[in-house]
């Protein structure tokens, strides 16, 4: 908003004052390969044993930090879950492009890796368990009299999301 935008699209942000945001769905990180990557590998049976395979990790810029899951299934049983520390980046997209390559397993949101899951590009691993991530909301000024073309546009994403069924489609606690 400081920057002079009417509305954004992101998750896990702090609100600056007079900004609001609407969850839109739920950011759930899941663990995938390539079907390239598991030929002739045995898929693990929860989470621990993603640490028998090649991992591809992200570094927190502000850290410094690896990011670790801790991941949970439907029935509320958590469990860390993590592939050794094989190849290490600092961005979503890197690490989807170094999965499709066939370069290891990682851990990404499930909206980053939707379209390659649905072409069998990648496979997810552990269907029944997923880290949370927080919420993908689309945030806007709290101003009362907010603009009409910044409110039919809010109005447009909330309705795309409840069209399609993004909100099923990135819940990856349904498997």
């Amino acid at each position: 908003m400081a920057e002079g935008y009417d509305a954004a699209i992101g998750g896990g942000f702090d609100l600056s004052p007079g900004v609001v945001s609407r969850s839109l769905a739920p950011v759930h990180v899941i663990a995938v390969a390539s079907p390239a990557y598991m030929a002739g590998r045995t898929p693990p049976t929860d989470p621990s044993g993603l640490a028998a395979f090649d991992g591809i990790l992200m570094r927190s810029l502000g850290t410094g930090r690896i990011r670790h899951w801790t991941m949970r299934d439907a029935e509320g049983t958590e469990m860390a879950g993590s592939p050794r520390e094989t190849i290490v980046v600092n961005d979503p997209a890197a690490m989807r492009q170094a999965a499709l390559l066939g370069l290891g397993v990682t851990m990404i949101a499930l909206p980053d890796a939707l379209a390659h899951l649905e072409s069998g590009k990648l496979v997810r691993l552990l269907p029944r368990w997923y880290a949370d991530a927080g919420a993908l909301s689309i945030y806007f000024s709290s101003r009362t009299l907010l603009p009409a073309k910044t409110r039919v546009f809010i109005d447009f994403i909330v309705d795309a999301f409840r069209r399609e069924r993004l909100a099923e489609r990135f819940a990856g606690s349904l498997g």
